[in-house]
């Protein structure tokens, strides 16, 4: 039997009305977009670090980091992409 808790009460999924299951369908899916998008903002903040990082070694040594190989600190070893 599923069941679903709002403010501590308990309902039995199966006995629920039509519009109520309909709208318990819609913030299923609204909370799992949530999470979607708080994951692409995450990666999104990471990204806007690294080229913060960047852009920051450009303009103290006047070159841009190398590409082909990407270390993350905590890792301790590096990422390549292969082509």
């Amino acid at each position: 039997m599923a069941t679903i808790t709002i403010d501590d009460k308990e309902y039995d999924v199966e006995s629920l009305s039509d519009e109520s299951k309909a709208q318990l369908v819609s913030l299923r899916y609204v909370d799992s977009e949530l999470e979607r998008l708080q994951a692409h903002a995450a990666a999104l903040q990471t990204a806007r670090i690294a080229y913060g990082r960047a852009l920051k070694e450009t303009l103290e040594e006047g070159k841009a980091p190398e590409v082909d190989e990407v270390s993350i600190e905590g890792l301790g070893d590096s990422i390549q992409f292969n082509d």
